[in-house]
């Protein structure tokens, strides 16, 4: 039986892949987690082996074999990282350059998967209206959390170049769904109307993005990680794009409920759009989204 290393496997996303990556396969998953505040070991409900350890002070003993490393780990928020950039730097970077230095010199490595962001190709409203990213856009991240998702997607491409390291690196949009943390901005929506709160929108809340669930790009990242592609980038989205106004009163009209809005000042660096393209997984591996963000929000919220 092989081995999976799935680091950040307790965060939001990472639960999700490893509750489904566990109907997928019989290798033995192991999850390696630092165990921060948007760790939560109740979300994962499949047979696991868990390490307590921050992905910057692994060592290749700690691991043994695998054949598999799937990175999730990382900081996320970016708010937290305009107030101070340096654990985004360290986990994000430095993590990941030390995942890949123990990956590298495995013997039974088929595939290091790198999750990152369609933060890196930055504010796509420097563009034309209708223009789009795909894996061959230029990289312009506009926040350290962005930079650093940046820096470890080149120093994969470098390992590459350098040792042959065998890689996946996929790019995908805003992420929703269960059990996601309660800071992120769809649970901040949901709680703020149903508590009747004002709810804090940046600027003039038109700012665009592009939504998936976990679900669905759990399954897509899966579709990847089995199968024959190597060294490839793959951006995952889904086209269902909205404006942060938009989601609100989506929320308001399932709930049926008083909407009152906060706008405060914009966020420092704010970008105002992203849309991926996601032709080259479509025609490589199929249609990415199962769940449509409304039908979601109806069912959880009724």
């Amino acid at each position: 039986m092989g081995r999976i290393i799935v680091t950040g496997g307790l965060g939001f996303i990472g639960s999700h892949f490893v509750n489904l990556l566990y109907t997928k396969t019989k290798s033995e998953i192991v999850i390696v987690d630092k165990m921060t505040y948007a760790s939560n070991i109740n979300n994962v409900k499949v047979p696991h082996v868990l390490i307590k350890k921050d992905i910057c002070e692994l060592t290749e003993g700690d691991l043994g074999q695998f054949e598999y490393l799937i990175n999730f780990a990382a900081e996320s928020h970016v708010d937290n990282s305009i107030k101070n950039g340096l654990p985004f730097v360290r986990t994000n970077v430095e993590g990941t350059y030390n995942l890949i230095e123990i990956a590298r010199k495995n013997k039974n490595l088929i595939k290091f998967v790198q999750i990152s962001t369609d933060e890196v190709y930055g504010d796509l409203d420097e563009y034309s209206s209708n223009t789009t990213s795909d894996e061959s856009f230029n990289l312009n991240p506009s926040s350290y959390y962005s930079a650093t998702k940046t820096s470890s997607d080149l120093l994969i491409i470098s390992a590459n170049r350098t040792y042959g390291l065998p890689y996946i690196i996929t790019r995908t949009c805003n992420n929703y769904g269960e059990n996601q943390h309660k800071e992120k901005f769809i649970p901040t929506i949901i709680n703020s109307i149903k508590e009747g709160k004002d709810i804090p929108v940046y600027g003039d809340g038109n700012q665009i993005r592009e939504w998936i669930h976990a679900d669905d790009n759990a399954e897509s990242i899966i579709k990847i990680l089995f199968s024959e592609k190597i060294n490839h980038i793959f951006n995952i989205g889904t086209n269902e794009i909205y404006t942060n106004n938009d989601l609100i009163n989506m929320v308001g009209e399932i709930l049926g409920k008083k909407i009152n809005f906060k706008y405060v000042d914009d966020r420092l660096g704010h970008d105002r759009r992203y849309s991926l393209n996601s032709n080259k997984f479509i025609s490589e591996f199929g249609e990415i989204q199962k769940i449509k963000l409304k039908d979601w929000m109806i069912r959880i919220l009724n």
